[in-house]
């Protein structure tokens, strides 16, 4: 279990109060729509998750144990993907070497020098990029692939160095209504047959669609926390 207690977050050199004291937990195998309007602090609570943000108060809890000391960050680091709206690929690399490689963080300094792979990594990566549906794009340079292939190989990628968790930031932002509703639903049956845990920042109508959960964010803090369900339009009316 994930428990988030009382996550503060200000920016500025005011220190203007951006998320206050959101708390939430996260089950395994949930997918979380976070859903918001612009500037009520999705993609900064996002950050905040992924420790790409520093946070000014509260705790991450895994199974109980605390994220904020150095080995639990060291947790997140291995265990959590964090996904941008337009993944970080090499695109003169082939999808299969971009999920072999990985980012700098990820990878010994050999394999970025001489991209180099054990056979057993190479056959674990095609099997996952298979799962995903690109087996035919595995060798196609990163370059050629669609907006919603790419996001799709990003996700192979994060599968194949261990993630557990994965944090996806607008993931569907300037996708075509297809590849939208194919990055989605890889990232729904992932939840439901490989019990990965996903929180997702995406339009309200995409999160009542094929999360298991919707979460709403207003003015730094959570006013929306549903399950199994659409919203109401009394829901809907406080975000």
């Amino acid at each position: 279990m994930i428990k988030v207690e009382r996550l503060k977050k200000t920016v500025g050199p005011d220190r203007t109060p951006v998320l206050k004291d959101i708390s939430f937990q996260m089950e395994t195998g949930e997918m979380i729509g976070l859903i918001g309007a612009s500037g009520s602090g999705k993609s900064l609570m996002m950050g905040c998750l992924a420790m790409k943000e520093r946070w000014d108060g509260g705790k991450l809890l895994i199974d109980g144990e605390d994220m904020m000391n150095p080995s639990g960050k060291r947790t997140i680091k291995r265990e959590w993907a964090y996904l941008e709206q337009n993944p970080t690929l090499n695109v003169n690399r082939t999808a299969l070497k971009n999920v072999l490689i990985g980012q700098a963080s990820q990878t010994p300094w050999w394999r970025m020098v001489t991209g180099m792979v054990r056979s057993d990594d190479y056959m674990g990566a095609m099997d996952t990029i298979e799962h995903l549906g690109l087996l035919d794009k595995a060798h196609r340079k990163a370059g050629e692939l669609s907006g919603g292939e790419k996001q799709r190989i990003a996700i192979a990628r994060a599968l194949v160095h261990g993630a557990k968790v994965i944090l996806a930031d607008e993931p569907v932002m300037g996708l075509d209504p297809g590849s939208a509703e194919h990055v989605l639903k890889t990232l729904k049956s992932l939840c439901e047959e490989e019990r990965l845990t996903v929180i997702t920042v995406i339009p309200i109508e995409l999160a009542e669609k094929f999360c298991t959960r919707i979460i709403g964010l207003a003015d730094g803090q959570i006013v929306v926390d549903v399950t199994g369900r659409r919203l109401t339009h009394g829901e809907k009316a406080r975000l």
